[in-house]
């Protein structure tokens, strides 16, 4: 994440790190989950280890972004064989 975070930095890309949200249903919080990042307001950047797509953490973007309203997530791996990446989309959001 420092790797990330100093890359975003360094070209003038605004972020936020860390970014709480909180799980709200049927107008109960039932929980809280942190955003790797946010980038510029409106992408959700969320970071894994691994060489490959796991549906557990394309729905847990999914669900950030359902939570947040916001359209666009990205989810990175970082593994042996470099950094591969997944678009998500959110199509019920609100932008």
């Amino acid at each position: 994440q420092r790797a990330v975070e100093i890359f975003l930095a360094k070209r003038k890309i605004p972020f936020k790190r860390e970014v709480p949200v909180k799980i709200v249903l049927e107008n109960n919080l039932i929980g809280k989950h942190f955003l790797d990042f946010l980038i510029n307001d409106s992408v959700v950047l969320e970071l894994k280890k691994g060489n490959r797509n796991n549906m557990s953490d394309i729905k847990q973007v999914l669900m950030y972004l359902k939570t947040t309203g916001l359209k666009l997530g990205i989810l990175a791996y970082f593994g042996s064989n470099g950094v591969t990446y997944k678009r998500i989309i959110n199509s019920n959001s609100r932008s």
